[in-house]
């Protein structure tokens, strides 16, 4: 539970990163950039102190990662472009969850504690109570059921890149062959990074208006500052945030992984307000509480159960 609660922090500080690298540089310019940084940080460390391209589950990993770092990010992305951020990760981390647990116990025979789901039940109540989009909002741009399908489609592809990790994991397991985050995260960083950077050329090929890079009109002056954030969102997301998802993944079931990485939003709050003066509603803030408590119940029940079992 400590590898997802990680998780959680992690992601919370690269997306409040995420969004100022966006902000100077361009959205589709930071995504392609972060992971290209991220995959050269991975690759130093895989081919040094871990298993490289190795291991039987290499293929699950790369899979999952082409439908997690790949399709899932870019549906994510172009989702942010059309509904904006608060309503594309309601839908992602609230839909991604409940299909990640069915489809692990469909194929796996994984089967989740009444207690355990109860819990992930009340982390992604608190995180919709306080992403709901509020009365009289509207779509960023284009037509809602759009942007819906894009956050749909990125829920998937994140349901589905949790449970081939867990996949690879137990093959991993049952050879016998030892594979820690880092290395599983280099494995699925470089299909991810092929799709990233296929979507980038096309953007830069067709030239869609919303999509026009900022960097010919970053001041220079600005761009140490816009580098300091690219990075930082590189290593808190893409490289510790990933790695530390993989090692909740290698020992704990996907549903259980996913409802704890969905109170990620919620640890953004705190930072969005710091950083960019974005203070949170009462309903925000109740929806936090909800959540923080139904990751803290998930984190301390292993503790809680061998506690019981000793008497």
């Amino acid at each position: 539970m400590l590898a997802a609660v990680l998780t959680t922090l992690f992601f919370a500080s690269s997306a409040a990163m995420g969004t100022r690298s966006a902000s100077l540089i361009g959205p589709a310019n930071a995504n392609f950039v972060r992971l290209v940084v991220a995959a050269l940080v991975l690759a130093a460390y895989a081919h040094t102190l871990g298993q490289g391209l190795g291991g039987p589950g290499l293929g699950m990993f790369m899979l999952g990662g082409l439908i997690g770092f790949g399709m899932g990010d870019t549906a994510l992305y172009e989702a942010y472009d059309r509904i904006g951020s608060r309503l594309s990760i309601l839908l992602c981390q609230c839909v991604a969850a409940p299909v990640a647990a069915c489809v692990e116990w469909i194929w796996m025979g994984t089967r989740i504690q009444p207690v355990q789901f109860a819990l992930g039940a009340a982390v992604l109540l608190g995180v919709a109570l306080a992403l709901a989009p509020g009365k009289g909002e509207r779509p960023v741009k284009g037509p809602l059921w759009l942007g819906v399908g894009l956050g749909c489609i990125a829920a998937l592809g994140q349901a589905a890149g949790a449970v081939l990790s867990r996949k690879g994991f137990a093959m991993c397991r049952a050879e016998g062959f030892a594979l820690d985050g880092l290395t599983a995260t280099y494995q699925r960083i470089w299909p991810g990074l092929v799709v990233a950077a296929t979507v980038f050329v096309l953007i830069r090929v067709f030239r869609r208006p919303f999509s026009k890079s900022r960097l010919r009109d970053l001041p220079r002056e600005r761009v140490p500052v816009a580098v300091g954030w690219v990075l930082g969102n590189a290593l808190s997301g893409a490289v510790l945030g990933v790695a530390c998802y993989q090692w909740a993944l290698a020992t704990t079931p996907s549903g259980v992984v996913l409802a704890i990485v969905a109170a990620t939003p919620i640890a953004v709050m705190p930072l969005s307000w710091f950083m960019e003066g974005d203070r949170p509603t009462r309903r925000g803030v109740l929806g936090a509480a909800i959540a923080v408590s139904g990751v803290a119940g998930l984190a301390l029940l292993p503790a809680w159960e061998s506690h019981v079992r000793a008497f």
